[in-house]
């Protein structure tokens, strides 16, 4: 495992902007100066140091914290290359969770929130703690995602979400 020493001294990290950039040659191709970070199949950046890879948000904590987290590291914002300090936190899984992006299978443009045919409305569910409440019907998506953020305001198991993709999209709805 890499300590915060040696990677200081193998790679320059800038909290600003989020980028690693080399100070020694690795390999053949990687020259002093170079950025790394190569997309990861989960849409973070990794890099490869002696044989070993390394998401890039875990090693912004290595740097700056002297580190590497027990936990998950979220980017706040919910985009995995953004690895500015200031975009990234460490959080347990339920938390993460909590601030996950819409599933691309999602019908309604909001997390939970979907058709219930039984009744002809939308249907406004949440997950706490590995269980499912039910938040109610509504005559619209929309009105089930703003029934879903207040829930979210006003429920002491939710408190991890930093700035769920609901209240972003209410909001440039001009909803909330």
């Amino acid at each position: 495992m890499i300590t915060q020493e040696k990677l200081k001294e193998i790679l320059d990290y800038n909290p600003e902007t989020g980028i690693f950039t080399r100070l020694v040659r690795m390999g053949q191709r990687g020259k002093v100066g170079d950025v790394v970070g190569s997309p990861h199949n989960e849409g973070y950046l990794v890099v490869r140091i002696r044989g070993k890879s390394y998401l890039l948000h875990r090693l912004a904590f290595l740097y700056m914290a002297g580190y590497l987290p027990e936990n998950q590291v979220d980017h706040k914002n919910g985009c995995g290359t953004d690895n500015r300090w200031l975009n990234l936190r460490e959080v347990s899984n339920t938390c993460n969770q909590q601030n996950c992006k819409m599933s691309k299978n999602n019908k309604s443009g909001f997390n939970g929130v979907s058709w219930y045919k039984q009744t002809g409305k939308w249907l406004a569910r949440i997950k706490i703690n590995n269980k499912a409440i039910h938040l109610g019907c509504y005559e619209t998506a929309t009105d089930a995602a703003i029934a879903r953020v207040e829930y979210e305001d006003n429920c002491p198991g939710w408190t991890c979400n930093f700035q769920s993709a609901n209240r972003v999209k209410l909001r440039e709805m001009g909803a909330i």
